[in-house]
């Protein structure tokens, strides 16, 4: 008998300019630095750091 693949992934997937999964307390939705928003570099191409969605998850608060 064999096992099927583990296919339950629950972790978010977190773009390179993320700083914490959503729902992490003390994080917050940001407009990426890098393509100001858009989801596009100068050349149209999507941003690595957001995906191309525009935003990225930054820690807030401070202390």
């Amino acid at each position: 008998m064999t096992i099927p693949p583990d296919t339950d992934n629950t972790e978010p997937t977190l773009n390179p300019g993320d700083e914490a999964a959503p729902g992490t307390p003390g994080a917050a939705e940001d407009i990426c630095d890098l393509c100001s928003g858009t989801g596009k570099l100068g050349d149209g191409s999507a941003c690595p750091d957001c995906g191309g969605t525009g935003r990225v998850m930054r820690g807030i608060g401070g202390g």
